[in-house]
């Protein structure tokens, strides 16, 4: 383990503090060793204390949470402020340190809690450097649900193997061991992992996505074995892209010879988009180039999905106008919102939008408007009830103040665009832009369908 930064103040005495981390953060810039075959070795070994160091840092940060939570309980008592509240505080304080999510945040403080207080032997380790900060941080969610004392004794009889065994049979060996400790336990958080069963999607490199879905493991060794023996036999293309197919016609209800049910898929669009090469965005997926969506748009697949176009001035990122075919509904709204800011607006967070919430609080002259609102997850809508956690601006930039950092917040927007205008007088020019826009595509499209007749 690495016990002193070198060059970081007089003598061994010298504070280890950010001043000391941010002078030494400075060194690793230096050039390597000269390109001579007897220095190799030496590159290989300062790669691994390199990421020995990464390790111990873990720890140094997991002692930091926890630190951070105790000054702001000690703090936040008197007050009578519940301590879930204080944590989730924490939470986002520590996120906004790290230029990650208050979830993420969050997550770190339960890990720390886990190693200090009931996996001393893994968090020597961590800190030793031996065992990466994911290998701590699996392990001490295996444990979760257990007593202290049956924590304390899966961490030691699996100390003898931190640092010596892979990541997946480390992992195994705590498993077995808390399902020999407390069943009652593990059936508890099974029952409560299954509960939590859910379907995500995510961006793929060129226009692909991943579907991912958390089953209980029978269901999802049992869908990787339907949709395998469904595809054995078929066309002559590989069995994972059959398998994808088979996917998709059993997830929808259609075939190529059916007709397709009735699924939206709502695309961001400049109206450049249907004249030009300006980048359309799906609220959930990410930009989608404009070719694609004239073809998804020209197509008149019957298979395919509908598409609710939500039209952006060409020139800002301001929602102007909703696709005049689109099906209303109450909280039209929040929809817009959520089409708006598409992911939790807290930066770094990118949750999915739980919640559309007023910027400015109402009972404190808030109003109920797009530009007062923003969506959130659950948990920092939330945390915007602490007293140390401020939130000010409006729409088009947000700014939270919390734990001595200050974070500003804006609308993503389409590629090449800015953020959202301020102004109600650019907002009201932009509406007339947008309806004369609109006709013109449309007597475009027109001529261009006439043409092709």
């Amino acid at each position: 383990m690495i016990d002193h930064a070198q060059g970081a103040g007089e003598g061994p005495a010298a504070v280890l503090d950010a001043r000391a981390i941010r002078a030494f953060h400075d060194r690793l810039d230096d050039p390597l060793p000269n390109d001579d075959p007897e220095s190799t070795d030496a590159l290989l070994h300062e790669l691994r204390v390199l990421d020995e160091l990464s390790n111990a840092t873990a720890a140094r940060k997991m002692r930091l949470a926890a630190e951070v939570h105790r000054r702001q309980a000690a703090a936040d008592k008197p007050r009578g402020i519940d301590p879930a509240d204080t944590a989730r505080l924490v939470g986002s304080q520590l996120g906004f340190a790290r230029r990650c999510s208050g979830r993420q945040g969050s997550a770190l403080l339960k890990v720390a809690h886990a190693l200090l207080d009931d996996l001393p032997r893994t968090f020597e380790a961590l800190a030793a450097g031996v065992i990466p900060e994911a290998d701590a941080a699996r392990l001490a969610r295996e444990t979760a649900g257990l007593s202290a004392p049956d924590r304390a004794e899966v961490d030691a009889a699996i100390a003898p193997m931190l640092g010596t065994t892979a990541s997946p049979r480390l992992a195994d060996a705590a498993q077995e061991q808390a399902f020999r400790l407390d069943p009652d336990a593990v059936r508890a958080r099974r029952a409560h992992a299954e509960s939590e069963r859910r379907v995500s999607v995510r961006p793929a490199p060129d226009c692909m996505a991943w579907l991912t879905a958390l089953l209980p493991v029978k269901d999802a060794l049992a869908c990787q074995a339907s949709l395998a023996e469904a595809a054995a036999a078929g066309p002559d293309t590989p069995v994972g892209q059959r398998m994808a197919d088979t996917l998709v016609e059993r997830l929808t209800g259609r075939t190529k010879a059916q007709d397709g049910l009735n699924v939206c898929v709502n695309l961001l669009m400049p109206t450049d988009t249907l004249l030009a090469d300006e980048p359309a965005r799906v609220p959930g997926y990410g930009p989608v180039p404009a070719d694609l969506v004239r073809e998804w748009i020209g197509s008149g697949d019957p298979t395919g999905p509908q598409l609710r176009r939500l039209f952006t001035h060409p020139g800002t990122g301001d929602i102007i106008g909703m696709d005049s075919r689109a099906r209303r509904y109450p909280g039209l709204l929040a929809r817009l919102i959520m089409f708006r800011d598409q992911t939790c607006r807290t930066p770094w967070c990118g949750a999915p939008i739980r919640h559309t919430d007023h910027i400015k609080p109402y009972a404190e002259g808030g109003r109920t408007s797009e530009r007062d609102g923003q969506g959130q997850c659950e948990r920092c809508n939330y945390v915007k009830e602490h007293p140390d956690y401020a939130v000010n601006g409006d729409a088009s930039e947000t700014t939270i103040s919390t734990g001595g950092f200050t974070v500003t917040s804006h609308p993503p927007r389409p590629p090449g665009l800015p953020p959202p205008t301020r102004s109600h007088t650019e907002r009201v020019l932009m509406d007339v832009v947008w309806a004369h826009n609109v006709a013109e595509c449309d007597r475009r499209k027109q001529h261009d369908d006439h043409d092709d007749s």
